[in-house]
Parts: structure tokens; C-alpha cells; sequence
């Protein structure tokens, strides 16, 4: 059987290579796309360096040299993203940028990845949300409302695509135990967060074909938050 090829944004990002890693341990064609320029990719990932996918021509441009590369595309991961803690009333408000990490870069990729997703057997797209979207904490609004948005996608998607082998999931993390994480914390126990490996695990099992039967999910991957 020809191998699948899955398709992981934000691929140099600390999930992302988790991901990213996990899916050459599966033997998966893995496309790694990512706006960083210069890093070094897991040996053994296709690389597309240098990506806005806040551009939807970019974005297309990027999915169309990973379909040229392998033959088509089975699954796009949507991993590229952002996080900032910000009040309501900060002056330099940053609404616009969450929503373009988070919202715009998942609705580009995904519009651009559909007509060869559409031609898999078993095509899938995984978006990343987040627990702390389903109830907003202080200084959460910015970010809670972005990847609210991500859900609401996600759910309309999978409704659109019922008609197609195409499934639309999203996990949604709590907090990953990531170095960031660790030096903003520095007073939590990590143990109690997601580790990138444990929530990578979870995605690639939406993105193979066993998952079939579960579209428009919002998956909460938690810990022990």
C-alpha cells in the first residue's frame, strides 16, 4: 500500500516536532511546513521553510509543493499557532494577531489541502483548540476567542465534508509541558500538564484511517489539570 502523507503546520514548534517525530516512528510521509526559516528538520521530513500561512496564496503555494512532492495529501494537521496573556484593556491589543495565528493559518491551510484531502480514501484534518477556550479565564480573552473560533470551524467543516471520506477533529490541550511553560511557571508541577509526546499520539490517531467514525469531535487531552 502507498504510504500516507500527512501534512504538519507549524512544524518546527515544540508540538509540532513532536508530532512531526511521531509520525516518521509510524512510517508516514511527513510534510513539515513552517513561517521559521532555518532550522533544522527531523531527517527524514519533507520541509517547506518560510511559510505565512496567514497568506492564503502562500498557503496554497506550500500545499501544492507537498502534493507535487509525495502525489497527494491524507492529512493536514494544523499545529501552527500562538499564545498570549493579555488583558481586555491592554493598550497594544492582540486580537487580531491570535486570530490570525490561530484561525486564519487553519482556515488557509485547510481550503488549500481539501481537493487532494477530497481524493484520499481517508482523508483527515486535526486542529488544535483548547480546553481554556470553553470557559475564558482572565487574560484569556484574546487567545480563548481565537481558538474558539478554531471549534467553530472545525464543527462546520466536518459538517460540510459529511458527503466525503474527509474527517474534521480537533484536540483540545490544556496546558503542555513545554520549556515556555516551565519558565512562566516556574511554582506549577508539570507532571499535572500534557506532554507534546502523549497529546502527538492523540492527534495521529485522528489522523489515521481507524478514526473514521469520529467527525466534528472536540477532543479534550487534559492531564491531570
Amino acid at each position: 500500500m502507498t504510504k500516507r502523507t500527512v501534512v504538519v503546520t507549524g512544524g518546527h514548534g515544540v508540538l509540532g516536532r513532536a508530532v512531526v517525530e511521531a509520525a516518521l516512528v509510524q512510517g508516514l510521509n511527513v510534510a513539515l511546513i513552517d513561517h521559521a526559516q532555518g532550522e533544522t528538520p527531523p531527517e527524514g521530513a519533507f520541509e517547506v521553510a518560510g511559510v505565512d500561512l496567514t497568506d492564503a496564496d502562500a498557503a496554497g503555494e506550500a500545499l501544492q509543493s507537498v502534493a507535487d512532492r509525495f502525489g497527494g495529501i491524507d492529512a493536514l494537521l494544523n499545529i501552527a499557532g500562538g499564545f498570549v496573556w493579555q488583558t481586555v484593556d491592554d493598550d497594544k491589543p492582540a486580537w487580531d494577531r491570535m486570530f490570525a495565528l490561530n484561525l486564519t493559518t487553519a482556515l488557509n491551510a485547510s481550503r488549500a489541502a481539501l481537493p487532494w484531502l477530497k481524493a484520499s480514501a481517508e482523508g483527515r484534518i486535526v486542529n488544535v483548540g483548547a480546553a481554556g477556550a470553553l470557559k475564558a479565564a482572565a487574560g484569556m480573552g484574546a487567545y480563548g476567542a481565537s481558538k474558539s473560533a478554531v471549534h467553530r470551524l472545525t464543527e462546520a467543516l466536518a459538517e460540510e465534508l459529511k458527503s466525503t471520506s474527509v474527517t474534521v477533529n480537533a484536540v483540545l490541550p490544556s496546558i503542555l509541558d513545554t520549556p515556555q511553560n516551565r519558565r512562566d511557571m516556574p511554582d506549577a508541577d508539570p507532571t499535572k500538564w500534557v506532554a507534546p509526546a502523549d497529546l502527538a499520539t492523540v492527534v495521529l490517531f485522528l489522523a489515521s484511517p481507524q478514526s473514521r467514525a469520529i467527525t466534528g469531535a472536540l477532543v479534550p487531552v487534559t492531564g491531570r489539570v
